[in-house]
């Protein structure tokens, strides 16, 4: 019995829990950014660095080639002179070589090295775009997150006005016993009602396909009765600065530049190495032997190829051309982003400006709806004029509700545009 009444205990709090669990806008967005499938690819991009690092530094490891050769050549070398008496054979005119080579690289003019800067920088710049896509799904958690908040307000709105329109429907039903009202007033009170019920399953509808479509970006299961917390407006948009992930993206194509710019140099170094070849033909090391015989060769090879130099003013001024238009999409990009904080930080002031009457408004909308219920007792105004100035104060309120959310999401889309 204990141990059923202790599982219902549980069972209960977690009920509970669950009717109160609350979400703030910081964990909605770190959820989804660990729920989003794009997620994977730093996995994959660090993967692809550290095979293209251990690649390029096999370049220093030994290196083996087997060739092979069959030949038919139309003359031979022949002794100039002939001796008499003695039967010198030429090397034969049909001839065939198996050849086994090992080289070890000495000096490469810095091209292994210039490879592996290569491929860190190109690692880098992968990195930052994934931090720039990633980075733009927190935008679009806000927006389902403040739509939710709004969606909130006017819930808690519609209540209010359904309880004051209950009310102002008892208070018609009373007047109708005393005779100053009649049938149909009764039923334009009953109308207002249906109609903010009705409102009420929209608002209902809309809020539920707003917490489905952020259970999808964090992953987890949303209820209808989690509460989604309001960020606290404690943005001082005047001391923000631009730290967008943008920036560090363009910061890593220009060092890419520079790379691809100093690995030009090393197309110009000669390259140094050392050889063995083992083989097997006929003929052998000794031309004038007609026979099969296996020899090998060893030494130093150096090569130094000039045929860069005619790419490389062109390569260095392409290289040059790219970094320009590194430069002009950047500027482009503080340009927007700067017109765009501007136009934020305009709305903000102007939201909070409207925000300062607010509150009088709504004290002078309630003053006039309880001055036409007092008409209305007294018989010298209309129930509909009444219902009237009842829907008037909860416009006041509603927009007052709107304008505080509204300055929220502003804020946050501001903290968006400078990541701050």
């Amino acid at each position: 019995m204990d141990m059923k009444r202790t599982i219902f205990s549980f069972a209960f709090l977690f009920t509970v829990a669950l009717m109160h669990a609350q979400l703030t806008l910081e964990e909605c967005q770190h959820q989804a950014q660990a729920n989003y499938p794009l997620v994977r690819q730093y996995g994959l991009i660090e993967k692809a660095r550290e095979y293209n690092l251990a690649n390029a530094g096999k370049g220093y490891l030994p290196q083996f080639s087997i060739s092979g050769k069959a030949t038919y050549q139309s003359d031979v070398t022949k002794l100039p002179v002939e001796i008499p008496g003695v039967d010198i054979k030429s090397m034969p005119k049909d001839q065939y070589q198996v050849m086994l080579e090992v080289s070890q690289n000495i000096w490469d003019g810095g091209d292994i090295h210039s490879k592996k800067q290569l491929t860190r920088a190109t690692s880098d710049v992968d990195r930052e775009k994934q931090d720039v896509d990633m980075y733009a799904l927190n935008d679009r958690v806000n927006q389902v997150y403040f739509g939710i908040l709004l969606l909130d307000e006017q819930l808690r709105q519609n209540q209010l006005l359904q309880e004051d329109l209950e009310r102002t429907h008892k208070q018609v039903s009373d007047y109708m016993a005393n005779g100053i009202a009649n049938q149909s007033d009764l039923d334009a009170v009953s109308v207002e009602i249906l109609n903010t019920r009705q409102k009420r399953i929209e608002l209902e509808s809309s809020r539920q396909a707003y917490l489905s479509m952020l259970s999808i970006f964090i992953g987890k299961k949303i209820t209808a009765g989690t509460t989604l917390q309001k960020p606290a407006d404690i943005l001082e948009s005047a001391s923000l600065v631009n730290n967008r992930p943008e920036l560090r993206w363009f910061d890593a194509q220009g060092s890419q530049l520079n790379v691809q710019e100093a690995a030009l140099k090393t197309r110009l170094r000669p390259r140094f190495g050392l050889f063995v070849q083992g083989a097997y033909g006929n003929p052998g090391l000794n031309m004038l032997k007609d026979d099969f015989s296996a020899y090998y060769v060893a030494g130093v090879r150096m090569s130094w190829n000039f045929g860069s130099l005619y790419t490389l003013r062109n390569d260095r001024k392409l290289i040059e051309n790219n970094r320009r238009l590194l430069e002009t999409n950047r500027d482009v990009f503080l340009f927007n982003t700067h017109l765009q904080s501007t136009q934020q930080n305009s709305a903000i002031l102007s939201m909070r400006k409207q925000m300062a009457d607010d509150d009088e408004i709504i004290r002078l909308r309630v003053n006039i709806r309880k001055a036409a219920e007092a008409k209305v007792a007294n018989g010298t105004l209309t129930v509909t004029d009444m219902l009237r100035e009842i829907t008037s104060e909860n416009l006041a309120r509603q927009t007052k509700a709107a304008h505080e959310v509204q300055l929220l999401m502003n804020l946050w889309n501001l903290k968006y545009t400078l990541n701050n």
